[in-house]
């Protein structure tokens, strides 16, 4: 339990914070109906945090600047959208309040929350209650709150705010006539929910319970019917087409006010944040117009503006499902993989260096524009995820199977078996029973030392595994994977299906050992196996 927020507690809670977005990012993007429904706030949030962490990891072992500061000059520099640049300006404003002060106890952490909260009304040229910034003014007052009643520890000014910020966030739905209609709170408010939660598990070490966020109301029956957008119940009123965002350097303060002004004539949703940095004073612009030149004039008559950004703010709706329509989803590893199944008619996923999200998989579902939809995971660790993003894609209208399959070879047993003609749940059981039936086994090389159910493995030994438990320890990749297929055919087999990574050699030594040791099985060989996995086998 933390008495005081010092340097290194803002850096986790900025991590975890981070982590908290990501996790949350789909939902609040389809939360997002205000003050256009446009499907980005929590892509925007993230990546404001996101740019904020970036800052903290890049400098602060570089510099003895406080990391509040280094945080809010981040946050601001990076901020993305609407919510993402009042989630700067909350930032900067705690930075103002506590950077080169003793690390913040409670009642320090309160009068800065509140301070902050004041700043970021007067960052948005018309604030709307009903808002992110109603939360934040909810958390602020509600910090505040605990500590004129004597409970102003850490732990309980953070716990206070971030019970505050949800009371209010779960009053905006009454204070916005679009967030009602579309049965939806906030979607700004609830990402700020997210970053006091994190807070919390920052100072106390246990994440509050929650229940989970809400997504817009019979969303799968609007998206069913596909409606003009124009007459969708919670549209706002018809505005500026377009987002302009950018950064302006070489301003002073008295042409930052003529800007604002000028913009805040040609549009709406207008946020202008300033941040110093080690050149001087920077500004975040952000405003909704429909002439684009003339946000952009008005920027060059202030001062420099750079990093422009101009987004259409037409609002995004999933493709609707058409009805008898099938379509196969598979996450893959490596981009030759995702040829290999591509080819095939599947549509695919690919991992990048961190990974594939629920998100990414509902992405891929949802765009499909199919109505019944079979997602083969092709990994044990992403059948949860596979699993959350069906469960989404449902709440859409959408009929999802998840077929577990383990590894691509299994992946690759199913689609063969894949029947656009037979009834949608009966494809699902045969896929799954085809993947089932294929012992699948992979060709590694070791990281590290490890105790497995073969042995001790040394850093850069061959191991060959079967079903996911290591049976083969070596010191020669053709040896191993020779041994490894000797073990999986002595239970039988009609055919063996080949998926080797770069080494074409290993998979030339192997269908030679395939062809004189067990002449009657037939062979499927594919290339473009990911290089982290020199071979991967499934027998039938």
């Amino acid at each position: 339990m933390l008495e005081a927020l010092d340097e290194a507690a803002v850096g986790r809670w900025c991590r975890t914070a981070v982590d908290a977005l990501s996790g949350a990012r789909g939902r609040l993007d389809e939360m997002n109906v205000f003050p256009v429904p446009d499907g980005d706030t929590g892509t925007n949030l993230l990546l404001t945090a996101q740019a904020a962490l970036a800052a903290l990891e890049r400098e602060g072992d570089r510099t003895t600047e406080p990391s509040w500061s280094v945080l809010s000059r981040g946050a601001v520099l990076g901020a993305r959208g609407n919510s993402g640049t009042i989630l700067a300006q909350l930032l900067r404003g705690l930075a103002d309040q506590l950077a080169g002060q003793p690390p913040a106890d409670g009642p320090a952490l309160a009068a800065a929350l509140q301070k902050a909260a004041d700043t970021a009304y007067t960052a948005v040229a018309d604030p709307e209650e009903g808002t992110f910034l109603s939360v934040a003014r909810g958390a602020a007052e509600a910090a505040v709150a605990q500590v004129g009643a004597g409970r102003g520890t850490l732990a309980d000014v953070v716990t206070g705010a971030a019970d505050g910020a949800r009371v209010a966030l779960d009053r905006t739905p009454g204070q916005l006539a679009a967030l009602r209609d579309a049965g939806v709170v906030d979607a700004g408010g609830a990402g700020l929910c997210l970053v006091l939660d994190a807070l919390v598990t920052t100072v106390t070490g246990i994440e509050p319970a929650r229940p989970p966020l809400a997504t817009r109301r019979a969303a799968g029956h609007l998206h069913a019917h596909r409606p003009d957008p124009r007459h969708l119940p919670h549209q706002p009123p018809p505005g500026p087409g377009s987002e302009v965002q950018y950064l302006l350097a070489d301003a002073d303060q008295d042409s930052v006010a003529r800007l604002h002004a000028r913009l805040a004539a040609l549009g709406d949703s207008l946020v202008v944040v300033g941040v110093d940095t080690p050149t001087g004073r920077e500004w975040n612009v952000h405003v909704h117009v429909s002439d684009v030149g003339a946000a952009i004039e008005a920027g060059i008559e202030a001062g420099r503006p750079y990093r422009i950004s101009v987004t259409p703010l037409a609002p995004v709706l999933p493709p609707a499902p058409e009805a008898g329509t099938r379509a196969l989803v598979a996450v893959v590893s490596s981009d030759g993989l995702a040829e290999l199944f591509g080819a095939a008619g599947v549509r695919v996923v690919t991992c990048g260096p961190d990974g594939v999200t629920e998100d990414d998989v509902l992405d891929e579902i949802v765009g499909s524009a199919a109505h019944e939809v079979a997602v083969l995971p092709n990994d044990g660790d992403l059948l949860p995820v596979a699993a959350r993003a069906a469960a989404r894609a449902r709440e859409l209208g959408r009929e999802v199977g998840v077929v577990p399959t383990r590894s691509p070879v299994q992946g690759l047993a199913a689609c063969a078996v894949g029947d656009p003609g037979r009834r949608f749940g009966d494809d699902v059981i045969a896929m799954a029973e085809a993947a089932a039936a294929t012992r699948w086994a992979e060709v590694t090389l070791a990281e590290q030392e490890a105790l497995t159910s073969a042995g001790r493995c040394q850093p850069g030994d061959v191991l060959g595994s079967a079903e996911g438990d290591v049976v083969v320890i070596g010191q020669d990749l053709a040896d191993v994977a020779r041994d490894l297929l000797d073990r999986l055919l002595s239970a039988g087999g009609e055919m063996a299906t080949l998926l080797v990574g770069p080494d074409e050699e290993l998979g030339d030594a192997i269908c030679g050992h395939l062809a004189s040791r067990h002449p009657t099985i037939e062979v499927m060989r594919y290339g473009g196996g990911p290089a982290a996995i020199p071979l991967q086998v499934g027998v039938e």
